[in-house]
């Protein structure tokens, strides 16, 4: 489903990469379950699971523990980060059709990754599947680097001016009401994947209707 008429002329396309690039959520659950019933909790379900992630990994955990009632020990996003940068590519894969996506768009526009995951993470889950290559260090922006996490918009302000382009000329891609905010609150345009596991999070009752929604990766090329 697309909102919005017409193909968008972006200069510079921006990726979220949780939910958006890759399908990640059964790793993510996995790790945050080995942390709770290490800590004497049951397992949460992978779906909860998936609806706690964007913010970040710190904000993941304490959602994860909170939702286990449990308090967590002072060590748990340490333990977390030991186990899930263990197994971050057990399952982790681009989503069908990504690959092609990734191709096209690099051939006539710039590429970049806003994500709040750490970069660490960021960049051993691009590199492990081979989707590094569309992306240059410098246009990575993770969680854990120099700018405010997203919904701040300074990540993807920065990835703007380093591209030489405009707020206007730049889309975002991502599958959260985080991500819709980011590039509302940068002046962007947003697109939003209904395929991702962040979807349901996004107001779709506040959105303006200029906003591009897309029900697969493949269909990113109609309106990109």
């Amino acid at each position: 489903m697309q909102r919005a008429e017409g193909v968008c002329a972006a200069k510079l396309v921006v990726f979220d990469l949780d939910g958006t690039l890759v399908d990640s959520r059964r790793d993510l659950a996995r790790s945050v379950n080995v942390i709770l019933v290490d800590c004497g909790a049951s397992p949460l379900d992978e779906h909860m699971v998936g609806k706690m992630v964007g913010d970040g990994t710190p904000t993941l955990v304490a959602r994860a523990f909170a939702a286990a009632q449990l308090e967590p020990p002072p060590d748990a996003l340490a333990r977390f980060l030991a186990v899930y940068n263990a197994h971050l590519l057990d399952t982790t894969r681009p989503y069908p059709g990504m690959i092609r996506v990734l191709e096209t768009l690099a051939g006539r526009t710039a590429l970049a990754v806003l994500t709040n995951k750490p970069r660490a993470a960021t960049m051993q889950v691009l590199a492990g599947l081979d989707l590094a290559r569309y992306f240059s260090d410098d246009c990575i922006v993770a969680g854990d680097g120099p700018f405010a996490r997203k919904p701040d918009p300074a990540g993807l302000r920065h990835l703007i001016a380093r591209s030489e382009t405009t707020a206007a000329a730049t889309t975002l891609v991502g599958d959260s009401a985080i991500d819709w905010q980011t590039a509302r609150n940068a002046a962007a345009r947003a697109c939003l994947v209904r395929y991702g596991f962040g979807f349901e999070s996004v107001p779709i009752e506040q959105l303006s209707g200029a906003e591009l929604i897309v029900d697969t990766p493949e269909a990113l090329l109609r309106v990109l």
